[in-house]
């Protein structure tokens, strides 16, 4: 039975048989009807694990009973000084810190629906964001204060907006230190993680509690086979569901640590593997292809390594191979299906592959006319498994999943041992450095500016980036600007990291004679 007194997202998730097939075919899938996912800070404590670390930054280790303690303070505070009924959408804007963990898990346990967001995003998308999930609480960075209270200003549905530091004070003003999770069911909402699609407009991933469980008990059971004395760290934000089971879950479902970074930076990241001695590595190839500039020696605790979010090239593959000795984990994953569900470790990695289907997935081809096809080929992939996609309240539900498969837009060959091998994007996102940037929201951020008549962006290959956003402009008769202009203009408007880092100046773009854009022979002018 579901414990949602707020029904929001339940009532608009997608019609049951727009749902994809669900599959729960290993053991460790069979859930109890009733389960909170912040129940692993529980399970992780009566294994054993209590005062071993759970979160280590710069200023010391936290074990599991003081997160697990803070996660029920939290709990405590949202529902007592704030009115947080379960089902209630709750905003967390932070970066990776331990306060934004802690915050994750009080979300989860008192029922609420937590919806992380990145920390680079300006007012006006999160008003998108919080409009979209209908937010009522939001719990945020003090530095991050500007946008958060421009986005309430307008946002009618959020009512409470509470920085850390006042998070901080309603802790030291008593809340009990115990918080029971409250009884959710397996199946309620329990996070949306909001994707940019190609037209612009976010959509919102809606995950239950037995999604948290199951992308622990299959890629990271399966795959990493962490252990308790493991160290997680990475450089993914915990919006991105990547990033969430990286630095949050997968190390709680096992007891082991997660080492936090005190900024961004490569040259801080290889700092922080050295002082807290990190064995596990999540990034993008972006990133292990900046790491391999930095001092080597500091990253000698390392012993797995995995990368996702774009393409890994084999050549990067290799080049870490040869200067690390660990060979990468591979694999593809969706925020439609909360983690990766192709990939290979040790002996089965083949360079350049993603990989098999994890166990409790599996993966098919499609053909032009949406129907599987057996042995080797090139196709549509397409997807089913415990997890899956289930949009809230939109309409392109019924383009992500076909005939009960999670179609991901990304065309792949198989080969004749059944390995996957990635051949290209089947649509319009530009995957930048492990960042999903849809092409047409950066165009808006273009039209605005007053020198701009037309414009077109599309994804430019890149060596270090795998793609970089690209800009196609035509100005307004008389108009001037630089491209440097262009540029500031966007990151003003919009999350910078969006930005056109190559800008190309033209008299018109490509058109069909019925003036349909076509982005394809700007991309193959790139």
């Amino acid at each position: 039975m579901s414990a949602h007194v707020d029904t929001f997202v339940r009532d608009n998730l997608p019609p049951r048989e727009q749902w994809p097939d669900l599959k729960f075919t290993l053991p460790e899938l069979q859930f109890p009807a009733q389960y909170n996912a912040s129940s692993m800070l529980d399970a992780a404590i009566a294994n054993g694990h209590g005062e071993r670390p759970a979160v280590l930054t710069e200023h010391g280790p936290s074990s599991y009973l003081h997160i697990t303690e803070g996660a029920a303070r939290i709990a405590r505070a949202l529902t007592s000084k704030v009115g947080l009924v379960p089902g209630n959408r709750v905003l967390i804007h932070a970066p990776n810190s331990i306060w934004a963990l802690m915050s994750w898990w009080g979300v989860i346990r008192a029922g609420g629906v937590a919806v992380a967001t990145m920390p680079m995003l300006r007012a006006q998308e999160l008003a998108i964001i919080v409009d979209k999930a209908q937010i009522t609480h939001a719990l945020y960075a003090d530095e991050l204060e500007g946008e958060i209270l421009a986005a309430k200003d307008a946002s009618p549905t959020l009512k409470h907006a509470v920085d850390f530091t006042e998070l901080d004070d309603f802790l030291i003003q008593g809340p009990e230190s115990t918080f029971a999770p409250v009884a959710t069911a397996a199946d309620d909402p329990a996070l949306i993680a909001f994707t940019s699609g190609t037209t612009g407009k976010p959509k919102g991933c809606v995950h239950f509690h037995r999604d948290i469980a199951a992308m622990a008990n299959t890629f990271s059971r399966d795959v990493l086979k962490p252990k308790p004395t493991d160290i997680f760290i990475g450089t993914p934000p915990f919006a991105f569901t990547f990033g969430l089971g990286a630095s949050v879950v997968f190390p709680a479902a096992v007891g082991a640590a997660t080492a936090i970074c005190p900024k961004p930076g490569f040259d801080v990241l290889a700092d922080t593997i050295a002082k807290h001695k990190a064995t596990t590595l999540f990034t993008s190839p972006t990133g292990y292809r900046a790491l391999m500039k930095q001092d080597l020696s500091k990253l000698a605790s390392l012993h797995t390594c995995v990368s996702a979010g774009e393409h890994l090239p084999r050549a990067t593959s290799d080049q870490w191979f040869e200067r690390t000795g660990i060979r990468i984990i591979d694999g593809i994953g969706s925020t439609e299906m909360i983690h990766i569900f192709i990939s290979a470790r040790g002996e089965e990695i083949r360079p350049g592959a993603t990989g098999k289907p994890v166990p409790g997935y599996e993966a098919a081809l499609l053909d032009e006319n949406d129907r599987p096809f057996e042995g080797e080929g090139q196709g549509r992939l397409a997807i089913k498994g415990p997890t899956g996609c289930r949009y809230l309240a939109d309409e392109r539900q019924k383009n992500y999943v076909v005939n009960g498969w999670n179609v991901t837009g990304d065309i792949y060959r198989r080969d004749a041992d059944g390995y996957y091998w990635y051949v290209a994007r089947a649509d319009d996102m530009i995957i930048s450095a492990g960042y999903n940037i849809g092409a047409p929201e950066v165009e808006n951020a273009l039209l605005t500016h007053d020198a701009v008549a037309e414009c077109a962006v599309v994804g430019a290959p890149d060596e270090e980036r795998g793609q970089i956003v690209k800009a196609f402009v035509v100005l307004k008769p008389g108009a001037s600007v630089t491209a440097r202009a262009l540029q500031e203009h966007v990151k003003a408007t919009i999350a910078p990291y969006k930005y056109p880092r190559a800008v190309e100046f033209v008299t018109e773009l490509p058109k069909t004679h019925t003036g349909k854009l076509q982005r394809f022979k700007l991309r193959d002018a790139s």
